[in-house]
């Protein structure tokens, strides 16, 4: 596998999700993940609760192959960073353990530069250093 600088990765990772330009985020996406890829996302706990109220053991949020990455990765873009009021950043505290890097990312209030939200990144790199497996846990 090749070297990876995890916080290089970190910041990559996060600078997609506030892309303006579709098609830089369809090439990220192509460039960042496999193409077998999955982003597993842990709702926040009301959502969970609620998914469990309906009947739903396992209430995680699956998308998996490059359509839906892409998909994901504009639907955050449009609901949270194109109306101008949030912004994503990675933390400087991205490590690496072989093939797995882990950091945590910040929501950022573009108005008033507080962090709105906190969330903790899992990614399982390949051997070319591309993401396999992508696990995010939102923490506040």
């Amino acid at each position: 596998m090749p070297k990876t600088d995890p916080q290089v990765l970190a910041d990559r990772y996060a600078a997609l999700w506030n892309e303006p330009d579709a098609e830089l985020r369809r090439t990220g996406v192509r460039r960042m993940w496999r193409a077998d890829g999955v982003h597993v996302l842990q709702p926040p706990q009301e959502m969970r609760r609620s998914a469990v109220e309906l009947g739903f053991a396992d209430p995680v949020l699956e998308a998996r192959g490059y359509r839906e990455l892409e998909a994901r990765v504009r639907t955050a873009y449009e609901e949270f960073v194109a109306p101008g009021g949030l912004l994503f950043r990675a933390r400087a505290d991205a490590e690496q353990l072989h093939d797995v890097v882990k950091f945590h990312w910040e929501a950022v209030d573009t108005g008033t530069g507080e962090v709105g939200g906190v969330g903790l990144e899992f990614l399982v790199l390949d051997e070319d250093g591309r993401i396999r497996s992508d696990f995010q846990f939102i923490e506040n």
